[in-house]
């Protein structure tokens, strides 16, 4: 009997180990465990070339791995508008520069390939959201483009937008209508007048609550959620809610030093037990 098993894994591999997932790789992207999130990508993609979100999910993790080279991540910088629109831009990796938008690029040129083939394909659509999510933080973030920036975003929208239409359970595609209301509704007056997003009006309340739905519902961006509304509530003055999710993230990804270190400079700062 052993050597029957010994057999059957020499002549069928793909038995002797679980393929790789993508839940896999974005748990190690949520763990800054950038060498394995691309490790994983790739054997996903070994696996299914054609698919286009593996290859967004890949812009994603250069992007993180710049923002967390650049301290882009940390609290002071995300609730600090003038550090957010300063005039010094950060030194970008070329080489990782050129990964991302490659990456970017292979996302969008096989997400339009099936939606021409299928304006329906609801995993295409998630696709051009996720690249043209991770496009919008790249331009806003390292590039100092913020205005700039405001193309990919609406662009995002539009995507997300149809997705709902198609699925309103669709729950990830909320954390970009989500943000979008919550950035409209920040914006000064003057400027709003002249920012359209579809079915957007700039609600903030709406926005949170777009969002918590995708950190209570969502799949593979509940994590990133969770990380948006904490920013939010530091913004609001709420370090109580910002507290929690963070406990949850660093419960979650204990590989990952920043949601602890963000934690405890929380609880120094306002003087919290943590619970």
């Amino acid at each position: 009997m052993r050597l029957w098993l010994f057999a059957a894994v020499l002549c069928f591999p793909a038995l002797a180990a679980d393929p790789v997932t993508l839940d896999e790789a974005l748990g190690r992207l949520y763990s800054f465990d950038f060498p394995g999130a691309h490790a994983a990508l790739n054997g996903y993609i070994a696996v299914h070339p054609g698919e286009p979100l593996p290859y967004a999910f890949r812009a994603s993790a250069y992007l993180f791995y710049e923002l967390d080279r650049l301290g882009v991540l940390e609290s002071e910088f995300l609730i600090d508008d003038d550090r957010i629109v300063a005039k010094t831009r950060p030194e970008p990796n070329p080489g990782i520069r050129k990964q991302f938008f490659a990456a970017l690029d292979e996302a969008q040129h096989r997400a339009e390939a099936a939606l021409k083939a299928n304006p329906n394909d609801r995993s295409a659509l998630f696709t051009m959201v996720v690249a043209s999510g991770v496009a919008t933080d790249y331009m806003a973030l390292v590039e100092k483009r913020q205005i700039g920036s405001l193309s990919p975003a609406k662009r995002g929208n539009g995507y997300a937008q149809r997705l709902l239409k198609l699925d309103p359970t669709f729950y990830d595609a909320y954390l970009t209508s989500g943000f979008s209301e919550y950035m409209i509704g920040s914006l000064p007056f003057f400027i709003r007048w002249f920012v359209h997003f579809d079915r957007v009006e700039g609600d903030k309340q709406r926005g949170v609550h777009q969002l918590e739905l995708v950190a209570r519902e969502g799949h593979y961006l509940k994590p990133l959620a969770k990380v948006f509304l904490g920013i939010i509530d530091l913004r609001e003055k709420k370090p109580r809610e910002a507290q929690r999710l963070l406990g949850e993230l660093a419960h979650d990804y204990p590989a990952n030093p920043l949601y602890q270190k963000e934690l405890d400079k929380l609880n120094v700062r306002f003087g919290i037990g943590a619970n």
